[in-house]
Parts: structure tokens; sequence; C-alpha cells
């Protein structure tokens, strides 16, 4: 199958992806910005490959014209979705990427209409960011239809980021946390919204967000509160609140581009071994005036889950299971797309 197409496929995530599409016997072609990067990792798979900037339309468009789906993997995804995008409502490609950025579904969202009257489908978020804690949201969703508040948390065992999600990371030091109240953003100081969270085997205090769910779980569920935590330790928690402090310095593109060359000294992203022996653990709440609900999901790492959740949803395309137009996981498949995935499951 040479349909599939991955966009940074050379990179920590992008890699993952690859091999869980080889174990389904899809040969995705590939391309990236970095020119040595692309060429040696086509070579060492044996797959066709291109170079680009995402900013390059003419190029992005031939490649995107080859392909009926197209993974995109190629972060700041702040910075490059929206070109993507557009190559995709050019080319009649359906659109996937693995971001967790709460702006950049929001902007995503605004061509919903475009891809609607065109039979194209527009799903960012097609990994860990946001497949389980959507469905978890929708899960919660249907249990309470009355809720007016959702509160989501996720924490790791034992896992690692990889070097893109940090520079991600990176990108919105400094910032507030954003969450949603009553159907809009509110911005709050990171650090200030704290929760003890019972994840099921274990407690861990959580630390409120900014995260996807506040525009992918009101868009699955309608529900005008909405926050996100993850998991922390007091020390971290700690560092974060001193950190408040220097806010200004944290958001200057000096500081900000040292520490970006500071990631790039270090590994990509965890082995192996350290992803098998790091399960992400999950929890949700709904309430409205006169009860809540609580329900947890236990999952695989997550740049684990993100493999096998983005190549799932592109098989689903192929076959002609799809929603056109902006989409969200369960908005597209239900809160009962993430138990397709061995390993995952609820519990109350």
């Amino acid at each position: 199958m040479n349909n599939l197409l991955i966009y940074g496929a050379y990179g920590y995530t992008g890699r993952l992806i690859v091999e869980e599409c080889l174990k389904h016997d899809i040969k995705p072609i590939i391309a990236g910005r970095n020119p040595e990067k692309a060429m040696t990792y086509a070579n060492k798979m044996g797959l066709e490959y291109d170079v680009f900037e995402v900013s390059e339309r003419d190029k992005l468009e031939k490649w995107l014209s080859r392909g009926e789906v197209v993974i995109h993997c190629g972060g700041p995804f702040v910075h490059t979705a929206k070109n993507m995008v557009h190559g995709c409502l050019s080319t009649n490609t359906h659109y996937l990427d693995i971001t967790g950025e709460f702006q950049v579904f929001d902007l995503v969202k605004e061509y919903g209409e475009k891809a609607k009257e065109k039979g194209l489908m527009l799903l960012p978020g097609a990994g860990f960011d946001v497949v389980p804690s959507d469905c978890l949201a929708k899960h919660l969703h249907k249990k309470l239809p009355t809720a007016t508040d959702l509160k989501l948390a996720f924490v790791s065992k034992g896992g690692k980021l990889s070097r893109g999600t940090a520079k991600t990371m990176i990108e919105n030091l400094g910032e507030p946390q954003t969450r949603r109240r009553d159907g809009d953003y509110e911005g709050v100081p990171m650090g200030k919204s704290v929760l003890e969270v019972d994840y099921g085997d274990f407690k861990q205090i959580s630390m409120g967000i900014s995260w996807g769910d506040i525009s992918t779980a009101y868009h699955s569920t309608g529900i005008p509160n909405i926050e996100v935590f993850s998991g922390t330790t007091e020390q971290q928690l700690a560092k974060v609140r001193k950190a408040l402090r220097l806010s200004f310095m944290l958001r200057s593109s000096m500081i900000r581009n040292f520490l970006m060359r500071q990631m790039d000294k270090r590994p990509d992203g965890p082995k192996e071994k350290r992803r098998k022996e790091s399960d992400m653990y999950l929890w949700g709440q709904v309430s409205d005036e006169e009860k809540s609900i609580e329900a947890r999901l236990k999952t695989p790492n997550g740049y684990t889950l993100t493999a096998k959740a983005s190549v799932l949803i592109a098989k689903k395309i192929f076959s002609g299971d799809f929603k056109p137009g902006f989409q969200t996981p369960s908005s597209a498949y239900g809160e009962k797309l993430i138990l397709e995935i061995d390993g995952c499951e609820f519990s109350s």
C-alpha cells in the first residue's frame, strides 16, 4: 500500500509510526525538511522520500498528490499545520497529525467546512494527544449528559519526553495555563491549579496545563468548563511556581533558542525498554449541579500508543470509514476507538 504519506518520518515519533506501518504491510512515502536525515532514514527502511519545507507550496502539493492520507509529524505544529492543511485541501488528501496544542486544533477546525465540501477528514491529535483523553471525555459524557464541568488528568510512570515534545513545551515557556470556562478560554498562572488525582493504582498531585483537550473535548462533548492536569511532584511544582517570577525572561527568543539548542544535544526519545515499562494512566471527572462521576483509563506508553492510534485511523480512512470535515477521535469513531488498541481499558 503506497498511498500513506508521513511528514517528519525520521523524527522519534515518526520512526515509530513508520515501524507500525510496516507491521501492517503499509509502505509509506516519507518526507521531511532535513535532506541528510530524510535520505539516510529512507535508504535504511527502503522507502521513497522527498525533502522540502512545508512552506514550499509547490513541492508540498506535488508530494501530497501522491497519497490519500498524510500523517503530519513535523512540529511544532503551531508553525507547520496551516501549510499542511492548505496543501491537503488543494490535493484532496485526508489530514492526520499528532499535535497536542489547543491552538492547532482551533486552527484546523477553521477549515472544517471546506474539508466537508471536498469529502475530506481533518483529524488532528491522532496520537496519545488526544485519542485516549478524548475517548475518556466522551465515555464520561455519555454517563452524565447534563455535565457542565470536565476535568482530565494523565501521568506516565517511568516515561520520558521525546526531544520534539520537549521543544514544543519550550515554545510555551512563560505562558499561563489555559483552561475553558463558560465556553471560552481563560488564563491562570501556571502552578496555581493543582489536584491530588487518584489514578487507580496510585495517587499523585497533578498540575493544570494548557492541553489540546480544552479544544477537542469541547467539540466532542459541548461541556463548557474543561481543565486538564498532568502528574507532577512537589519539587517540580515548586520549580514551576518559582519560574513564574522569571516568565518575562522565559518568553524571550534568546532564552528559548538557547534551550532548543540544549535539547538538540539530548537523545531524541526513550529507549524501547523504557517505553514498555512506562504505561500511561488517565483520570477524568464530569459533574453537574447534583453529582459527579469519575472514570480511569490505562494505556501503553504515549509514544507507542501514538504509533498504533495514528496508523489505526489511517487504515480506517483507507477502508472508507471516515467523517468529512473537522473531527476529533471520538466524534469520528466514538469512545470505543481507544479499546481497539491492545493494552487499553476503562475502569471506574
